[in-house]
């Protein structure tokens, strides 16, 4: 019998395309791959993109640019590009780099085996539609081996908001929401397999109406299967942030006192030319809403510095928002223009204006994120842990509000939920003592 094939894939950016890798491997290993070590090992790489961030594209490229020694050397390699780059450049792809074998859009990994056939008749593979059928209906069961205490899985692709500085509307398509039942079905076989926290992935994650009670439904539906601890849901619109769903921080215990909110401007003007439908006090009202529903929730947020038309009043209302909302943590970048989208037909801002604005706000941010972790020193908090810490004798975990917890080796095993008293803040972590009893 032959040697299984082997099988290598590389994820960039968000959560959602760790879960599409693994999904894109199961789906391989009924083609009789299996995981390789490295790209040195692999009988086939896959580099699964993500198109958000400032030169995504040309940074695909590059990497595959290190990749060519090895099909250099076994022309038989096949290398795939896979995700939202896969699905804005589509064939482009081969024209600028001649040694890839496939291309597949994120709405299309689950025609892999049949691509993968293909592919290894000589010819080349270009798949990036928007099937009509659910990809998710022909992917295969889900493997029953063992797994890691965390998994992410996804309930909700695609947005209908086109924010104006936004591709995932044109790679990810429109709002698509998995039934509830198989996303049940799903979260139990990741319990049977040792998973004690599960957060949902959506590129709107609280748009999901797949199940009747929406979000807020689906999460008090898994809250009832007996072995999962921890429930956790990313990314959320401001707008979708339902009564339902707010009141579900104050009433599911099972659902972590953490919320990602992008808000992206704390100016009125910015946001209307931004599309985001929705204002600055309306956002604000929103946090106060759900702080009132769960006073020590931790919120963290997005920030684009630099939008075309951004004045620095405009700023200036950025950084009052801040202060005024108190972020445990946050992300934030200057806007970088996205070919296709509407903002990028706009007149930028200067970059030198870009790179001041975005130093203070995130010594501000950087202000708040330190003052919260801080604050966690003396208090005792609940940790997940999942893996043995970097350095030696330590076993690391997340505490309820995500932030990273460590402690010392013996004091608590991978899997297990316990009680921490907090003694340290670190730089990007926090370290403590297992309570006993």
């Amino acid at each position: 019998m032959s040697a299984p094939r082997k099988l290598f894939i590389k994820s960039f950016g968000c959560q959602m395309n760790v879960y599409d890798s693994e999904r894109m491997s199961e789906a391989l290993a009924a083609a009789g791959y299996v995981a390789a070590e490295g790209a040195d090992d692999a009988d086939m790489i896959l580099l699964n993109t993500c198109h958000i961030r400032e030169k995504a594209t040309e940074k695909i490229y590059s990497e595959l640019g290190r990749f060519r020694p090895l099909k250099d050397a076994r022309p038989d390699l096949k290398i795939g590009v896979t995700g939202c780059v896969a699905q804005a450049e589509g064939a482009e792809i081969f024209a600028r780099q001649p040694m890839v074998d496939l291309v597949v859009g994120p709405q299309s990994y689950h025609r892999l085996p049949e691509l993968e056939r293909k592919i290894q008749t000589g010819e080349r593979a270009l798949d990036t539609d928007f099937p009509r059928e659910d990809k998710f209906d022909h992917l295969p069961k889900r493997s029953q081996a063992a797994r890691g205490p965390t998994a992410f899985l996804t309930v909700q692709e695609g947005c209908d908001k086109f924010c104006a500085f936004c591709v995932v509307p044109y790679t990810r398509g429109a709002e698509f929401s998995r039934p509830a039942g198989r996303v049940m079905a799903e979260a139990r076989e990741l319990v049977a397999r040792g998973v004690r926290e599960i957060t949902l992935l959506g590129q709107n994650v609280n748009a999901y109406h797949g199940h009747e009670g929406g979000l807020a439904g689906l999460i008090r539906e898994l809250a009832g299967i007996d072995e999962l601890a921890r429930i956790r849901f990313t990314t959320s619109h401001p707008s979708d942030m339902s009564d339902s769903l707010i009141a579900a921080f104050g009433e599911v215990a099972k659902l972590m006192p953490y919320l990602h909110l992008p808000v992206q401007s704390g100016s009125d003007t910015v946001l209307k030319a931004m599309n985001r439908r929705h204002t600055a006090e309306q956002y604000k009202r929103v946090v106060e809403r759900i702080r009132a529903a769960r006073p020590d929730i931790l919120i963290s947020g997005d920030f684009i510095v630099g939008f075309p038309g951004e004045t620095e009043a405009h700023f200036e209302d950025t950084l009052a928002l801040v202060e005024e909302v108190e972020y445990g943590q946050a992300y934030s970048f200057k806007y970088s223009p996205r070919a296709g989208t509407p903002a990028a037909e706009l007149k930028g801002v200067d970059d030198a204006v870009k790179d001041e604005r975005l130093q203070r706000l995130q010594a501000i941010l950087n202000r708040q994120q330190r003052t919260a972790q801080e604050s966690m020193v003396g208090r005792t908090v609940n940790v997940l842990f999942e893996r043995p810490g970097r350095l030696t004798g330590q076993v690391v975990g997340k505490s309820e509000y995500l932030h990273a917890v460590h402690v010392d080796d013996g004091q608590a095993g991978v899997g297990e939920i316990r009680s921490v008293q907090i003694n340290a803040s670190g730089s990007n972590s926090l370290s403590g003592e297992v309570l006993q009893g």
